[in-house]
C-alpha cells in the first residue's frame, strides 16, 4: 500500500517504538505501540483514485462528508460569491488533497488562525488555513485546508506558477478535519448535505 510522505516520520516512529518495547519488555508491553503503528500507517494511506473524464467537472479535493453545499461570498481572495462546497474529514477517512480540476496555482496563503472543531460554521473563518487560489480554463476557484480541534497541521505541496492536473495530489491534512472549496458562482452544485465523497473520484459540479 502506498503512503503519503508525511506520514513516514510517525509510522517509523511508532513502528521503533513497538520494537524497542518488544525487545524491553515483550508482547503485552509493544502492544500498544503496535496498535499505533497500524493506526498510523491506516491513517496515512494514500490509495490511487480514477479521475472522471470531462472538460466541465469538479472533483472532490478531499475524502469526507459534505457539511456546506450552498452559494456564499468569499472575502479572502477571490472576493465575490461563489458555490462553497465544504468536506469534513473524520479520522477514518483518506486525507490526502487533490486538484478539483487542470489548472494553475496563483497563490497559496498561510492564515493563523484557532483551532475550534472543524464541523463548526465558523471553523471556516477563524481556524488556521491554507488557502489556494487557481486560474483554470472553467473560472478562479479557491480550495482551502482548515485545520481543526485534533488537526492542527496542514501541508500544500505547490507553489505558485503550478500546474495541477485534475485529481492530482497536492497536499494532506494530518488528523481529520475540513476542507472548503469555492467554485463560480454558476457552477452546478452535484452534491447535497451528508453526501460522502472521494477525493479525484466523486463529481462535486459541474460547469454549466
Amino acid at each position: 500500500m502506498k503512503f503519503a510522505p508525511e506520514g513516514y516520520p510517525f509510522i517509523g516512529f511508532f513502528a521503533l517504538a513497538t520494537a524497542v518495547a518488544y525487545a524491553g519488555a515483550g508482547v503485552a508491553a509493544a502492544l500498544l505501540f503496535f496498535i499505533v503503528t497500524m493506526f498510523m500507517a491506516y491513517f496515512f494511506r494514500d490509495p490511487e483514485r480514477t479521475t472522471p473524464e470531462g472538460d466541465d467537472i469538479f472533483v472532490s479535493p478531499a475524502d469526507g462528508k459534505v457539511i456546506v453545499a450552498r452559494i456564499s461570498r468569499e472575502d479572502q481572495l477571490l472576493k465575490e460569491e461563489s458555490a462553497m462546497i465544504s468536506i469534513f474529514m473524520s479520522p477514518l477517512n483518506v486525507h490526502v488533497n487533490r486538484a478539483p480540476c487542470d489548472g494553475t496555482v496563483e497563490q497559496v496563503v498561510h492564515t493563523p488562525g484557532r483551532f475550534i472543531s472543524a464541523f463548526k460554521p465558523e471553523a471556516s473563518l477563524e481556524n488556521e488555513n491554507i488557502a489556494m487560489l487557481m486560474n483554470t480554463r472553467l473560472g478562479r476557484i479557491l480550495v482551502r485546508q482548515i485545520a481543526g480541534f485534533v488537526a492542527r497541521r496542514a501541508v500544500c505541496r505547490v507553489k505558485p506558477g503550478a500546474e495541477l492536473k485534475k485529481g492530482e495530489r497536492y497536499g494532506i491534512i494530518k488528523f481529520s478535519s475540513r476542507l472548503d472549496i469555492f467554485l463560480p458562482k454558476d457552477t452546478e452544485i452535484r452534491v447535497k448535505l451528508g453526501d460522502t465523497v472521494k477525493a479525484g473520484e466523486t463529481i462535486i459540479g459541474h460547469r454549466i
